[in-house]
């Protein structure tokens, strides 16, 4: 028989834990997959596809999230391309056809000044969708910075960033947006700024408040002990594990965008006519309350079933968050 070779005593060693493999990767500088677990003084992380997949799974299981979803999904569809399929002109005026209830011809009826109310409606939603998109986009992009900022950095910065966003929310957002409105003036490219910049401290706070807690975990630390600069580590590892409540919230924003636009619309403030939206069309129809409804119903009925089905939507996502209430 031939000679065994003997083993060394570190065949004998346990294996690294998940920990210790995290805190040497990332002394290298190099990044983890996101989100991280922290439990003891070892830091643990999940594939970042798994918390997006039991995402989806709950929303599947929740049937109100799921249809709502479908929802949006129509909505989107009707914004892009149903411009193009309107069966009349949606600005163009029939003062011969005015007030004319729902009919094979007219299906949502027509408005006080003959326009049809089903293509003004199909028009208005590529408006509210691009306004609550837009809006949402400004409102994030500068809340997740500064709240980032605030957070990780701390001190005076944090104070004088949260006391800014602490004057903002004290006053109620659709009155500030008015202000808003009336310094730089009416149109739907203002409506967007004002409702941007209006909602941008509850992302700030939000996001200040994830980084707080996400910038104490030892993977922060290690890439702080590292070298990597303050920049690298907000956006490049401390943000990531506050993505998806980011997402949730920009979600319920989109709805809460909608609704400030049809307000303004509705004061005569966001679009100006002949363009169509739903908050101006109900707006120059509530002088017909009582005398054409359907005026007021079919814009009305957009805007609520819209903002609702973003609401049932963010619910889901935020569910699906939440390990006791998730579905399965």
């Amino acid at each position: 028989m031939g000679e065994m070779t003997p083993l060394s005593p570190k065949s004998f060693e346990d294996p690294p834990s998940e920990g210790t493999v995290a805190d040497e990767t990332m002394a290298l500088g190099e990044s983890l997959p996101v989100p991280y677990v922290t439990v003891g003084d070892e830091t643990f992380y999940e594939k970042a596809d798994n918390r997006w997949l039991e995402m989806w799974r709950s929303i599947v299981a929740n049937k109100a999230a799921l249809i709502s979803l479908f929802f949006i999904c129509f909505l989107v569809f009707v914004a892009v391309f149903g411009p193009y399929f309107t069966p009349y002109n949606p600005i163009e005026t029939n003062m011969a056809n005015a007030l004319k209830p729902p009919s094979v011809a007219h299906w949502f009826g027509t408005d006080q000044l003959g326009m049809d109310i089903f293509s003004r409606v199909i028009v208005g939603t590529r408006v509210s969708l691009t306004v609550g998109l837009l809006a949402v986009s400004i409102a994030l992009t500068i809340g997740v910075i500064l709240g980032s900022v605030a957070g990780y950095v701390g001190g005076l910065t944090d104070t004088i960033v949260m006391r800014a966003m602490d004057v903002m929310l004290a006053i109620p957002s659709i009155l500030l947006a008015i202000t808003l409105m009336a310094a730089l003036g009416k149109g739907i490219d203002k409506a967007v700024i004002a409702i941007g910049l209006v909602s941008i401290p509850e992302y700030a706070r939000l996001v200040r408040g994830n980084i707080l807690s996400i910038k104490e975990n030892d993977y922060v630390a290690a890439a702080r002990i590292s070298g990597n600069s303050d920049f690298r580590i907000i956006f490049w590892h401390v943000l990531p594990a506050a993505l998806s409540v980011i997402v949730v919230r920009a979600t319920l924003g989109i709805s809460a965008a909608v609704l400030d636009t049809a307000a303004l619309g509705f004061l005569g403030m966001g679009v100006q006519p002949p363009q169509a939206e739903w908050g101006d069309m109900l707006g120059r129809a509530r002088s017909f309350i009582f005398q054409a409804p359907h005026t007021m119903i079919f814009p009305g009925l957009a805007i609520t079933l819209t903002v609702l089905a973003f609401n049932l939507v963010g619910d889901g996502m935020r569910d699906a968050l939440d390990p006791k209430s998730r579905i399965k």
